[in-house]
């Protein structure tokens, strides 16, 4: 199976895997919002998504913590069903932090699970492990304090099945497949999962070719879905055509596909299928040599994988690089608030006295920069053109390492102090919202400075961008940082990444740019 085909098979089983959550357990409580949403979420899927983001509104206004965390998770699953992946980490990651503030570690398990899976449908295997383990962990923990029933532990031990099922380790497939159904046994209900069956039953059919036995059971589970939840027929019928594809019987493999393409379109859930299905549709009519088809389904594959994957997504823009430094912005607000219930009496003190300092520091800059001015003016016709340069790169230096910087942290305090001064106590969420409006603020004065950077070098972008067209935005103000001079420390700031990120993205941009190792980057980009 190609490189394609595995990464579908992850969307796929992502999506299985969601679905048994919801309905293997009853977990994390609902709301009228919720049940609103879930009634026209196969009809009217802008109206589900308006209710939850409505019930997010209301809830967040009532201060009710518990049900925020229910819409907000809600809301992602929903997003992540029809892969806008973008919109769902945003979801979960929002959830997860008001479950941390509020010492909520049913909600934490919850989103630790659903985080993994979005892992794994971008291929992120180790990172997808690593969030079920945590939520795993956290379950057992809860169930040994008896604050979660059994039923919350089988959705977890599910998920692994999944992961390493994708992963062609079938051995550990099995050991989880015989913790789900361990799980299952303990809690007495004495009925089937058809979920873990279904998962079974294609075990069966790839380590021991017991086909004959997978199609029973994967029957039983179309005649019991076919009455309490008739879209999972999209994933049966897909794993019906693929126990018919390895038995070689190519007419019903089709048959049972296109079921499959059919059930997702009518109920418009497990979107992720579609990707697959027309993968696989394109490689068999091919095969058989039916070319028209083949292209038919190429063609959709294409379309679907453009839109998911392509470099114009936004979930592909969104949900790794740029989407885990937002994680990291909230994990240090985490960090900022707990601090400040531990030295609540002495941050207005500590506010003030950073004021002074700040103040003190962009007078003597600006002093300062007052005085270079001026000395540029009187010496601009004596100097040569290479000491004009050398003026203009300190300029854009002082502009923007100074100038920008310190106007961001004085409107900062500024916000601060106000908030304070109007409230006896210190409001934390006020400050939560200055902090993210602090953290966000670079992207404006980025902008400033690129103007003033094109104006002083006028073809650098445009040299850069015609010798190396595959160079993303960030990479460029790399380039520009770096024919500036900038320290690791200084671009660390300015694009508000860590130290060791900028040695990663320094890294990468060499290889982009195909340099030897004798070549040094900064006398490079001085050539363009």
């Amino acid at each position: 199976m190609n490189k394609s085909l595995s990464l579908c098979k992850s969307l796929v089983i992502m999506m299985l895997t969601m679905c048994f959550c919801v309905n293997a357990q009853k977990p994390y409580g609902t709301n009228k919002y919720i049940d609103k949403a879930n009634l026209l979420t196969t009809k009217k899927l802008d109206s589900a998504i308006y209710y939850l983001k409505k019930g997010v509104d209301f809830y967040s206004a009532e201060k009710d913590t518990i049900n925020i965390i229910n819409s907000l998770c809600n809301l992602s699953s929903l997003y992540d069903n029809v892969l806008d992946y973008g919109k769902s980490y945003d979801g979960y990651w929002d959830a997860l932090i008001l479950a941390d503030l509020s010492n909520d570690d049913i909600s934490k398990a919850r989103v630790y699970q659903e985080l993994g899976w979005l892992y794994l449908s971008y291929r992120r295997e180790n990172e997808s492990l690593r969030y079920f383990n945590m939520s795993l962990k956290l379950k057992k923990k809860l169930f040994e304090e008896k604050k979660i029933s059994q039923e919350y532990l089988v959705s977890n031990y599910f998920a692994m099945v999944n992961c390493y099922r994708i992963n062609d380790n079938m051995r550990m497939t099995k050991v989880y497949i015989d913790s789900c159904q361990i799980s299952l046994s303990k809690i007495g209900s004495g009925e089937k999962s058809f979920y873990v069956e279904a998962e079974k039953a294609h075990y069966n059919a790839v380590v021991g070719g017991d086909y004959d036995g997978a199609h029973k059971l994967l029957d039983d589970a179309k005649v019991y879905f076919q009455t309490t939840e008739p879209s999972y027929l999209t994933v049966i019928h897909f794993l019906i055509a693929e126990v018919y594809r390895m038995e070689g019987i190519t007419d019903k493999s089709i048959r049972h596909y296109r079921e499959s393409l059919r059930f997702s379109e009518m109920y418009n859930r497990h979107l992720g299928y579609k990707h697959f299905n027309y993968e696989v549709l394109s490689d068999i009519y091919y095969s058989i040599g039916d070319f028209k088809e083949a292209y038919h389904f190429k063609k959709k594959e294409q379309e679907i994988n453009e839109k998911i994957f392509g470099r114009r997504s936004e979930n592909n823009k969104h949900l790794i690089e740029i989407k885990d430094k937002y994680r990291l912005q909230k994990e240090k607000e985490i960090t900022l608030l707990k601090e400040a219930k531990i030295e609540k009496l002495e941050s207005q003190k500590r506010i003030g006295f950073l004021q002074n300092i700040l103040m003190g520091v962009v007078v003597v800059f600006l002093l300062m920069y007052g005085v270079l001015f001026l000395r540029n003016i009187r010496r601009k016709h004596k100097l040569e053109k290479e000491k004009t340069n050398e003026v203009m790169k300190l300029k854009n230096r002082e502009l923007v390492a100074s100038s920008l910087q310190l106007i961001e942290k004085e409107e900062f305090i500024i916000k601060l102090k106000e908030s304070i001064s109007h409230n006896n106590e210190i409001d934390l969420k006020a400050i939560n919202r200055m902090v993210q409006s602090f953290q966000n603020s670079p992207g404006g004065n980025w902008e400033e400075f690129e103007a003033r950077f094109t104006s002083i070098n006028q073809s650098f972008y445009k040299n850069i961008r015609n010798k190396y067209p595959n160079l993303g935005q960030t990479e460029l103000k790399l380039c520009a940082l770096i024919k500036l001079g900038f320290s690791s420390k200084e671009m660390a700031s300015l694009l508000s990444m860590t130290i060791e990120s900028v040695h990663t993205s320094r890294y990468r941009l060499r290889k982009k740019l195909k340099l030897n190792k004798g070549m040094n980057l900064v006398d490079f980009m001085s050539t363009i």
